[in-house]
């Protein structure tokens, strides 16, 4: 009980006993074994009340009061405060749809099939199917109901109505690349399970702490080490390298919510939220929507041969540019108030001590991922596809107890991601071979011709439309179901090599993940533990942008030159 007190001590002598609190290690978290925090004194009537935690030793910063709560501050002895009788319950999510969303995400498929002129050279298909999807991509947006429900909904009116049949509709959920998806959220999971990321995370901090500076450098590598083999920004964020950041913020006197976050906190956070992108944008399996972008690219016949390989050779130069200066210049532009931290590596040191060897677990999943990266990398050479390499990674994990299938079947953001990954991929393919990509980019290449473009001109304005729409997405897939085949048909309309405008389009992708607090998963994740405020994150959202623009335009574009792109 004493440990949960001196998180809320304001005296030093406390703060260097919740240093060493929080020094405990995080072992593996198994989601099937859950049971309710200790009552800690607190009447029977209140038991309903308390929340519920995955079994692992205490650790006082499960106890923090988070942002906005209603749970009191601990000011006895006792160390917590429980609810009362009187507290009103509370209210009810509200369910079903979200009426005014629905009407605007409805309304402007009904406006573009009988209010908008249809062109002669498409036919009633395409362009009923065109509205069906341009709803569905506003209801993504708008989000009238959670995406996969919405994106259900899509797929069945296709129906319905008979502008796609059964079979056609749902053609895209035996797409290889979309369970590639799937499956690299459950070796997400493995990672987090297994504490691998965690240790590896310490590791660097315990080489690279020395200083605020070294510790996001640290963070960052380590980041972009464990990327390939962990395919979720949301997961290495949420559960890596975010709970790390508290730790050390914490123990620097660094809290959110309050003036001291500027010491270590704000920095940390929006240096790892600005460099995730490059992590992500390194390697083919480093992010789902990676895979999603080759796919579609391949739809319109673009092939890239031996992709792992030269995904990683085309992003390796800029990508390490941009790692290794995000953090020094938002330690220039965002500074933060605490420049040294002596005691971090000792920190960590004693955290890596009290993790133990590494566990035969932990092998398990270092030798799992070996395995399928060099899969991934050498497969095209033995006939071993990316997915299948990925099954037998996944197949691995679960004979050998890593995961169980109860870990995989609780991976909701996976079957979740199926459902309407697959519904998005399938409409897009379904319109492209009904001939609305093909006029689309003809429309705009007649356009881009009349401004007397070159394609390098074309391919400049083309990349940077594509960046800034998405300030109005929620969701870089999202984004890429609904625009990359249209992007992508309109720089081949206009001249622009293939695999150079599906690369540099897949690049974008990852860097506009950190342009605002919604713009992706980890976004959410980063902006709500209370680090940064809400202005921070739109303005140097935007600097870091203009500046991963600059590096990846200049330095990439001598480097695929050099490599033969164009």
């Amino acid at each position: 009980m004493e440990s949960i007190a001196l998180l809320y001590s304001p005296s030093t002598a406390s703060f260097s006993r919740l240093s060493a609190n929080l020094l405990r290690p995080s072992p593996s978290i198994s989601s099937t074994h859950i049971r309710p925090l200790p009552l800690l004194n607190c009447p029977p009537t209140a038991a309903h009340n308390l929340p519920f935690i995955h079994r692992r030793p205490f650790n006082p910063l499960l106890f923090r009061k988070p942002l906005g709560s209603s749970l009191a501050v601990p000011s006895s002895s006792t160390g917590v405060s429980c609810p009362t009788e009187s507290e009103p319950p509370s209210p009810s999510p509200p369910q079903g749809v979200k009426l005014v969303p629905f009407v605007i995400s409805i309304s402007i498929g009904l406006i573009v099939r009988y209010f908008v002129p249809r062109p002669p050279e498409v036919t009633l298909q395409a362009w009923q199917l065109l509205s069906i999807f341009l709803s569905t991509i506003a209801g993504l947006v708008l989000s009238p109901l959670p995406v996969g429900a919405w994106a259900f909904l899509g797929l069945t009116t296709s129906i319905i109505t008979k502008t796609l049949s059964f079979s056609a509709a749902f053609s895209a959920f035996t797409n290889e690349v979309i369970w590639l998806i799937v499956i690299s959220f459950f070796f997400a999971r493995g990672f987090v399970k297994t504490g691998l990321g965690d240790r590896i995370a310490t590791f660097f901090v315990k080489c690279l702490g020395k200083s605020t500076l070294g510790l996001s450098y640290g963070l960052t590598l380590s980041e972009a080490l464990i990327a390939p083999a962990m395919p979720s920004t949301t997961a290495r964020a949420g559960g890596v390298f975010l709970p790390i950041i508290k730790s050390l913020s914490l123990a620097a006197g660094s809290s959110p919510g309050d003036s001291s976050r500027k010491k270590i906190g704000s920095y940390l956070v929006q240096s790892q939220f600005q460099s995730a992108g490059n992590s992500s944008a390194l390697f083919l399996t480093a992010a789902a929507q990676n895979l999603l972008c080759l796919k579609l690219a391949e739809e319109l016949g673009v092939i890239i041969a031996n992709p792992w390989v030269s995904w990683f050779k085309a992003a390796s130069l800029p990508a390490f540019v941009s790692l290794l200066a995000s953090p020094l210049i938002l330690y220039k532009i965002y500074p933060p108030e605490t420049k040294d931290t002596p005691e971090a590596p000792a920190m960590a040191a004693k955290k890596l001590e009290l993790m133990g060897p590494v566990t035969k677990n932990e092998w398990v999943m270092v030798g799992t991922m070996l395995l399928a990266v060099s899969l991934w990398v050498f497969g095209d050479a033995i006939g071993i596809a990316s997915v299948v390499a990925a099954m037998i990674g996944l197949s691995i994990l679960l004979l050998l107890g890593v995961l169980d299938w109860d870990d995989c079947l609780s991976e909701k953001s996976a079957w979740d991601t199926l459902a309407w990954f697959a519904v998005l991929v399938g409409m897009a393919g379904q319109l492209t071979n009904l001939g609305i990509v093909s006029w689309m980019s003809n429309c705009v290449a007649k356009s881009l011709q009349s401004l007397s473009l070159s394609w390098p001109a074309a391919f400049v304005l083309l990349q940077a439309a594509y960046f800034l729409i998405h300030y109005l997405f929620a969701s870089q897939t999202g984004h890429v179901g609904a625009l990359f085949s249209a992007f992508l048909a309109m720089h081949l309309a206009s001249g622009v090599p293939g695999v150079l405008s599906a690369l540099a389009l897949a690049y974008n992708t990852n860097l506009f993940g950190a342009l605002t607090h919604y713009s992706s998963g980890q976004a959410a994740v980063y902006f709500g533990a209370g680090y940064i405020d809400l202005p921070d994150v739109f303005k140097f959202g935007f600097i870091m942008a203009i500046i991963n623009a600059l590096i990846w335009g200049v330095v990439g574009t001598v480097w695929w030159k050099f490599l033969g792109l164009y």
